[in-house]
């Protein structure tokens, strides 16, 4: 009786914990060099006299901040973001009413959500270009408003004072709603099917669902995107840059900041004021994750 020769046993290779780490190295590595080392630098130059040219830098420590809270013309331009940050409010509200009627089984839903997604992939100076035609005299909305009967309501919509931040921040909504309506729709259709088939054998109509199912399920992403529209409406630059460059009481933080450091050549109160926005836009954070926590909702 012969004995059957035996296999080789195969050499099994154990990832010790060293892998994981290894594939973090790559993004962690643009993480430090392209983000955290530059804001290090914005700290520093915001504590010196820096022009942008000269390769000295002068330590001036908290005189640029100093500068920004005793200047009412650098603080005061803040007061612009309160007509983003109601554009933002209209925009979340429409986005969560699309995405809720577009969830449910509407007649050519799939074209409505490319119509209402499709002005986010466009390029931001592209859109700029569009509404300035818009938005010009005897332009595409004063031809519409003659052709209804309002022509008394065509007037300079951005060279009015008065006016401007409206039209500049309906045009925000315009681009921007399409973002908002996606991460609705992508967290409406993540609830289980069943507890829309559940509440319709309760007699629960559409409203009902949306009040006791969807507002729940999608909290964390309403919270979300209240957080990104108020950190947005705070740092807004390019459309107001590129439709006005800031004119007519339309300029922004962020304008006055650029123009700071690229025309005025003060990169030390520039990047000050880079500072003071980020501070500001954390603590806004902060306090609305205070005031209103996400709550855990269990959907079973």
């Amino acid at each position: 009786m012969t004995s059957s020769p035996t296999r080789p046993r195969r050499r099994t290779r154990r990832r010790g914990p060293v892998t994981p780490y290894a594939f973090l190295v790559a993004p962690l590595a643009f993480l430090v060099v392209f983000t955290y080392i530059p804001v290090a630098n914005m700290f520093w130059y915001s504590v010196t006299s820096w022009d942008g040219l000269s390769p000295s830098k002068e330590f001036v420590g908290l005189d640029n901040y100093v500068e920004i809270f005793t200047r009412p013309e650098l603080f005061g331009v803040l007061k612009v973001s309160i007509y983003y940050i109601g554009a933002s409010v209209v925009q979340i509200v429409l986005a969560l009413y699309f995405a809720t009627i577009l969830s449910f089984n509407t007649r050519l839903r799939n074209l409505f959500k490319g119509v209402i997604f499709f002005p986010y992939l466009i390029n931001g100076v592209a859109i700029g270009m569009i509404f300035l035609f818009f938005f010009q005299p005897g332009g595409t909305l004063d031809s519409a408003l003659g052709a209804v009967g309002l022509g008394g309501l065509q007037q300079q919509w951005l060279g009015n004072p008065d006016v401007v931040n409206y039209s500049l921040a309906g045009t925000s909504i315009w681009r921007y709603l399409g973002l908002n309506f996606v991460l609705f729709l992508g967290a409406i259709q993540s609830i289980p099917a069943h507890l829309y088939e559940a509440a319709e054998l309760d007699g629960a109509g559409r409203w009902a669902q949306f009040r006791y199912i969807i507002m729940p399920g999608i909290r964390p992403v309403v919270g979300l995107s209240f957080i990104l529209a108020i950190s947005g409406s705070l740092s807004v630059f390019e459309i107001p840059f590129i439709m006005t460059g800031g004119a007519n009481e339309s300029e922004t933080f962020v304008i006055q900041t650029v123009n700071m450091a690229f025309k005025y050549y003060k990169f030390g109160l520039a990047s000050a004021m880079a500072v003071v926005l980020l501070v500001i836009i954390l603590l806004v954070t902060w306090l609305q994750r205070r005031v209103a926590p996400d709550e855990k909702v269990t959907l079973s």
